[in-house]
Parts: C-alpha cells; sequence; structure tokens
C-alpha cells in the first residue's frame, strides 16, 4: 500500500487541518484545544480532591512543658502530677481508654468476668515487649500487683489493691480475683505494668532508690532515649522517642517534656516557643494565651467540691433553714468566672454528671446575684430567723437565743483561700458572721478531717471515673478513716450505693447513682459547688484526639498514639489501607471483655 494512503490518527489530523486553515481557523480551533485539555485537568482536579484525604504520617516532635521533677516513673509510686505524665507516656496497662471513653483492651487480648462478679480471667496479648525487648507475660502482671500490696513499699494504690488474689495460670494467662463483687474495679486494669526482670533482685527497701524510677522500662506507646540533668543533678529534660514495636505505634516521632520550678517559667517557656503544650496552667495565667497559636481543651474532672456541714457539732447547722439559705446565697457562676478563670463546671450535686446538668441549666439562667441574696433571706424568715438592726440573724435554738455565726475550715493554699474568700463574702452580704480558719494541708487532715472538727469545711470528693459514691456517703464511712465527713447517714442511700457497687450494667448503675445523688441534694448535707477542669494548652499544629472521661490531668496521654503533627494527602482507598488508625479494632476489642 502506498504510504500516502496510509491512515493518519485523528490528532494527526486535526494539527494538519490547523496549518492547513485560515489564521481565524487556527486561531479557534487551537482555543478550542486548549479549553479542551484545560477541562479534562479541572475535571482530574476536582476528582482528586473528591477521593483524596488527608491522612497523618509518621513523624513531627511534641515538646511539653511540665510544672515539678519527676522522681518515681514508677506506677507502683507515682504520686506527683510530674511523675503520672511520664509513668502514662512509657507503660501500658492490661485496658485502656478509647477516644470513646470506654475500657477496651490493651495489653490484654480478652478479659472475662465469671458469673459472681468476683473473678477476672485475664488472657495476654502474645506479642507485647518491653523497650529492652523482653516479653511481657503473665508474670510481670502478678509482679506488679504483688509489689503494690506489699506494706513496705507504702505504695499509695496500696488501698485499691488490697483483698486482691492474683493466680497465674500460664505464661500468658491468669486469674485476678476480689473478695467481695466491685463492679468499679475494672478502671484499675489501666494499672501501668512494671517488668519483672527488671525490679525482681531489687530488696523492697531499696527499691524507691532505683535508678530506673527516673529512668524507666515500660512496654507504653513511648520510650525513654535521653535524660537531661541539670548542673546540681536533677532531671530537667526527657526526650521519650516512638516505641516502634508499641501495640498502638504512635504518629509522633518525639516527645520532649521539659521540667519547670514553677507557674511563671512555664509560662515564658510557652510565650517563648521553648514548649508547644502543657496541662499545668490556671485560670489566671490561661487568660494570657494567644489563641492564634494555642487551642486549650478543657475536659472536666471527676471531682466536685463544696462546703460540707457538720450537724453533729453545730446546732446552727441542723437548722435546715439555715443550710438552704446558705446554699442558696452562694453564686456558683460568679465564683467559677472570677476565682477559678472559668475553668470549672458548676454543680448542685455530688456527681458529675449532675454538675453538667447544672452547667446547662445555669447557661440558660436570668436570675441575678443580688436576687440570690435576697432569695436566701426569704428563707431565712420563713425558717424563724430574725434580722437585727445591725443586719445580722437571730433564732432560739433549743431554748437558747443563738446569732447565725459561722466558722468554715479549709486548707491555706491559693486557690482553696479564693474559693472560700469568695463564699464567706456572699455569706456575709446575707448578714451572716463568717470566720475563716485555714490550715496546712497535712493540720487540716490530723485536726479538722480525720477527728470531723468543724462546722463547715470546704472539702474535695476525689472520684474515679465510675464515680463511686460509697467512700463519701456510705454510713459506714462516717467515722474516720472513712470519708464522708459529713457523718451523713440515710438507709435508703446505704442500700442503693451498695447495689452501686455490684451492678456491672453501666445503664444501671448511672440510674442508681442519679437516685442517690437526688437524695442527697434532697437532704442538703453540703452545698455543692463545682467540679474542677483539666486545661491543656497545645499548638495549633499539633493535632490531637477527642479525649475521653478522664481521671486526672495525665489522663490526656491515652489517645497520645493517634496524635499527629505532619500529613499528607492520598486517595482514600489507599489511605484506609495505609495508614489504620489505633481505635480501628476498639468495637471488635470491647466485646472481648465479658461481664
Amino acid at each position: 500500500m502506498n504510504n500516502s494512503a496510509r491512515r493518519i490518527s485523528p490528532t494527526q489530523a486535526l494539527f494538519t487541518r490547523l496549518e492547513r486553515g485560515g489564521a481565524s481557523d487556527r486561531f479557534l480551533l487551537k482555543g478550542l484545544f486548549f479549553a479542551i485539555v484545560g477541562v479534562f485537568v479541572l475535571l482530574a482536579i476536582t476528582l482528586s480532591s473528591s477521593y483524596s484525604a488527608i491522612v497523618p504520617t509518621r513523624g513531627g516532635v511534641l515538646t511539653e512543658g511540665i510544672v515539678g521533677i519527676p522522681r518515681f516513673v514508677n506506677p507502683a509510686l507515682a504520686i506527683t502530677r510530674a511523675d503520672q505524665d511520664m509513668v502514662a507516656l512509657v507503660y501500658s496497662g492490661l485496658m485502656r481508654l478509647s477516644e470513646g471513653g470506654t475500657l477496651v483492651p490493651d495489653v490484654a487480648e480478652s478479659i472475662t468476668l465469671s458469673d459472681d462478679g468476683r473473678t477476672y480471667s485475664v488472657t495476654l496479648r502474645k506479642n507485647v515487649r518491653f523497650h529492652d525487648g523482653t516479653p511481657l507475660t503473665a508474670q510481670d502482671v502478678a509482679y506488679t500487683i504483688e509489689l503494690i500490696q506489699n506494706p513496705d513499699l507504702k505504695s499509695p494504690l496500696r488501698g485499691t489493691w488490697n483483698n486482691v488474689s492474683v493466680n497465674v495460670l500460664g505464661e500468658y494467662d491468669l486469674e485476678i480475683s476480689l473478695e467481695e463483687t466491685y463492679a468499679p474495679f475494672v478502671e484499675n486494669f489501666t494499672l501501668g505494668i512494671m517488668p519483672r526482670h527488671i525490679w525482681q533482685e531489687l530488696p523492697i527497701e531499696q527499691l524507691p532508690f532505683s535508678q530506673y524510677n527516673t529512668e524507666p522500662i515500660g512496654s507504653g506507646p513511648f520510650a525513654v532515649s535521653n535524660v537531661g540533668r541539670d548542673a546540681g543533678g536533677l532531671i530537667s529534660s526527657y526526650e521519650l522517642s516512638s516505641f516502634e514495636s508499641a501495640l498502638n505505634r504512635p504518629n509522633l516521632a518525639r516527645i520532649d517534656l521539659n521540667f519547670y520550678k514553677n507557674e511563671t517559667a512555664l509560662e515564658e517557656a510557652l510565650t517563648l516557643g521553648e514548649i508547644k503544650a502543657t496541662a499545668y496552667l490556671t485560670g489566671t495565667s490561661l487568660v494570657t494565651i494567644d489563641r492564634n497559636r494555642f487551642q486549650i481543651i478543657e475536659e472536666p474532672l471527676p471531682r466536685i467540691f463544696g462546703i460540707f456541714f457538720n450537724q453533729n457539732r453545730s446546732p446552727v447547722m441542723r437548722d435546715r433553714s439555715v443550710r438552704d439559705a446558705l446554699g442558696a446565697a452562694v453564686d456558683r457562676t460568679t465564683l467559677i468566672n472570677e476565682v477559678l478563670g472559668g475553668y470549672g463546671i458548676p454543680t448542685s450535686g455530688p456527681t458529675l454528671s449532675g454538675a453538667l446538668m447544672v452547667e446547662s441549666q445555669q447557661a440558660s439562667s436570668t436570675t441575678t446575684s443580688d436576687s440570690q441574696i435576697e432569695s436566701a433571706m426569704q428563707i431565712l424568715k420563713r425558717g424563724g430567723w430574725t434580722q437585727t438592726s445591725a443586719g445580722t440573724w437571730e433564732k432560739r435554738l433549743d431554748g437558747t437565743p443563738t446569732s447565725l455565726q459561722v466558722t468554715i475550715r479549709s486548707s491555706n493554699n491559693a486557690p482553696f483561700s479564693a474559693v472560700v474568700a469568695n463564699v464567706a463574702e456572699r455569706w456575709r452580704a446575707l448578714g451572716v458572721e463568717v470566720t475563716v480558719e485555714q490550715f496546712e494541708q497535712a493540720d487540716l487532715v490530723q485536726s479538722v478531717i480525720r477527728p470531723r472538727d468543724f462546722e463547715t469545711l470546704f472539702f474535695g470528693m476525689d472520684m474515679n471515673r465510675s464515680e463511686d459514691l460509697y467512700p463519701f456517703w456510705h454510713s459506714s464511712q462516717k467515722d474516720d478513716p472513712g470519708l464522708n465527713v459529713a457523718q451523713y447517714t440515710n438507709i435508703a442511700v446505704d442500700n442503693l450505693l451498695a447495689d452501686a457497687r455490684v451492678e456491672h450494667d453501666p445503664g444501671a448503675r448511672a440510674l442508681i447513682l442519679a437516685d442517690v445523688a437526688t437524695r442527697i441534694e434532697n437532704e442538703a448535707p453540703a452545698i455543692f459547688l463545682f467540679a474542677p477542669t483539666m486545661t491543656y494548652v497545645v499548638a495549633k499544629d499539633i493535632t490531637t484526639t477527642p479525649l475521653p472521661t478522664i481521671h486526672r490531668p495525665s489522663d490526656r496521654f491515652v489517645t497520645v498514639a493517634s496524635w499527629y503533627a505532619t500529613t499528607d494527602t492520598l486517595w482514600s482507598w489507599f489511605s484506609k489501607v495505609t495508614f489504620p488508625t489505633p481505635e480501628s479494632n476498639e468495637s471488635e476489642a470491647s466485646e472481648s471483655i465479658i461481664n
């Protein structure tokens, strides 16, 4: 066949036509050609945007500031916030909190609860290793629990693990048994597991002095790669590297922790950019934070602070109208805004869930501070109290003319002093003669709380996430060493609290606690004020995940493996395959706990 007769492609034909045509034809056809190409490019970009996703990549460094110096980076001895923060990053437990706020297996592969609710059968994952490469086994779990139970160690967790027995069944299997059913006990399975091969050779009296308290080896998401010390040999910083063999390998390549003597030095470091995050700033310092550079994450803590009445020591406090009037006079909104810098949740009851409800109600309330004082005055008048020309109040109690005088006892630390001063000011505006007595914390415990020597006491109930109210309100706890400081007694409440302790269904347990809270509020044994919040300041170039309901500030790190500082853009189906999230098997893992 002749070459001139061969078929040519459409593209070649188009360009031939362009060359043979006139100038105007060539211009129009070229414009059409480039328009078509532009449409295809735009379509490709649109499709790429629609079917691509931004995914975290591994890398980046988070530098965090902490007030204090760690001494016991050891789950059995950690007591300060600096210690607890380190433990949360370096160690892992049988269980952990998920982003959804539920407990899911971590080191444990499965945990099965016996029918009587007393024995937990635990099977460990077989691929968990400590930072030195040693496998984590049932012997390590048993050693950690038995170490805490040793009275010679004086672990702050000993009371939690009293009357608990551990039976090792195999290399990766064990049973943990309680003397009595206690549903909230499962919260303790977040305890960090210590490497038995590191600690077992140390005599118990030498254990607090071991170098492994400050150069710890755990199995958590981050491992210690460098320890910085100042001229005096005190720890000034830690460099923690992502543990490649962690169950949930972190996205962040490193976390650097810098330690400061006080909040002022910490705040300066944050301003200068030496650190990117901290959970150690108070309300007044938080006001100055640059919101263009930092985000502030606020989460409530399961602690309720209030003024507790001792009706056994004071006839005035036994008068219900007095307790109601004192409660009505308190301005929780102003207290939180002016004293706590806005970081707290108002409450009128003994539970965090009640506090969140009060916060919602007060947000829409139009009640003024002055009207609260007027309402409190009317309560006193209806209760038979007479206001004198000097503005004070009098009433005959037990046949004796009595003036309305109140003494508040509290710790003398700065935040507590400010709260008590605010409450005292409100009561004085009501016409109450108020005396404030403050004590060093140790003296308050020994001289006031333990003997129940007070009329009113500013006191905080530090509950766990499951809000176990038993230690604070059951009548069996009304005397030392119990924490029922109001010496509250109610048989119906006692029975409900006992039921809550053995109820494993969260929904049913919540209903019981709601009933308990309502009954306590109706009897006014205390004026509940607020639940404090944990405030976490973190640079905007660090992406965190939603925090679950936390017990203490160090719990902010429970989802740290999911945090990231760097990202990449991939087509969505590639991102699902290549970058699974640490929480991807959360639902499946939850099913392995059988209640």
